[in-house]
């Protein structure tokens, strides 16, 4: 089931969300919501808080626009620096240089419970890096570069690196 994308104002944005403790079917149902929701805004991720859900939950495309569900991520490794746009789908229409590791592990749970381990570089990391920062309550404006921060015109069709 698609559901509502909440947008800058949002109180949920901005506070920590809470560890999954419970890998049971209404994670997999708000997993498969997540996946449902990010494929029909074009987004590239989306974490639990910008549906409202405030549970450490993100999905990500990966390169073979394949969605990668991570529960309880975390990044325990990262390094290089990669200085790219990045949009926001609870921030329409705003764009911004921000920098980001070039390369980075993370480590979470599958949706039934089991540890991954995800190496990732360039976008996919990018991408894990502006979900995990969701988690708690971080947006991409609170570390692009104010000087690069520009609306796009509403409708204009706009390719980025993550949103």
């Amino acid at each position: 089931m698609r559901r509502e994308i909440l947008t800058l104002g949002a109180p949920i944005l901005r506070e920590k969300a809470k560890p999954v403790r419970k890998y049971d079917a209404n994670l997999k149902k708000l997993i498969e919501d997540m996946i449902e929701t990010m494929k029909s805004a074009n987004g590239l991720g989306l974490a639990a808080p910008q549906i409202g859900i405030s549970q450490r939950v993100i999905v990500v495309l990966q390169d073979d626009d394949s969605p990668l569900p991570l529960v309880n991520p975390q990044i325990v490794y990262a390094e290089g620096l990669d200085e790219g746009e990045e949009g926001c789908l609870s921030i329409p229409n705003l764009f911004g240089i921000v920098p980001r590791p070039w390369f980075v592990k993370v480590t979470g749970y599958n949706p039934k419970g089991k540890q991954v381990k995800v190496e990732a570089e360039g976008l996919l990391a990018r991408a894990l890096c502006h979900e995990i920062d969701h988690l708690d309550g971080i947006l991409f404006i609170d570390k692009a570069y104010p000087n690069t921060l520009y609306w796009a015109e509403q409708g204009e069709a706009k390719e980025t690196s993550a949103k």
